[in-house]
């Protein structure tokens, strides 16, 4: 399936200055101490695409959750702003060049959006362990993206 999800309509702001420092201390600690926490006690991972635009290499720390089998699920939420991360648009733009870092190890993975039921049933689990994501996606009216990622062979 296709990575179809437009920007809504109104939502909470997106996330600043601030934010983005904490991104950055958050991400090494992931890194450095092979997992994290993002504020609030959720385990993060950090997420690395390819640039939509430019090409290049891009990191983001996200929020995961188990999904199915050896695989994470993240939420494009934006803190529940009415537009997708940017992150969001470079996996769109390149499912298959995609990699997280956690647990002391980088893993190569491929990203494919959920939809229909199999979405519903993911943002049931997803909202149920964490009320905050669930508060996220009464701040906006998109449909927030959650998106599987797989381990991808290499080789």
């Amino acid at each position: 399936m296709s990575f179809t999800t437009r920007p809504g309509t109104y939502g909470a702001r997106q996330p600043g200055a601030a934010v983005r420092w904490l991104n950055k201390v958050t991400m090494r600690q992931i890194v450095r101490k092979g997992g994290g926490k993002m504020l609030g006690g959720l385990d993060a991972l950090v997420l690395t695409t390819v640039g939509k635009k430019s090409g290049e290499p891009r990191k983001s720390p996200v929020c995961w959750f188990p999904g199915e089998g050896e695989s994470w699920l993240i939420v494009a939420s934006a803190n529940g702003a009415a537009k997708n991360p940017a992150w969001y648009y470079n996996l769109a733009a390149h499912p298959d060049q995609a990699a997280i870092t956690l647990a002391g190890r980088t893993v190569p993975v491929t990203a494919e959006q959920l939809h229909g039921e199999e979405r519903e049933r993911a943002w049931r689990g997803i909202a149920d362990a964490s009320a905050r994501f669930g508060q996220y996606q009464q701040k906006t009216d998109r449909e927030l993206p959650v998106i599987r990622l797989t381990p991808r062979l290499t080789g």
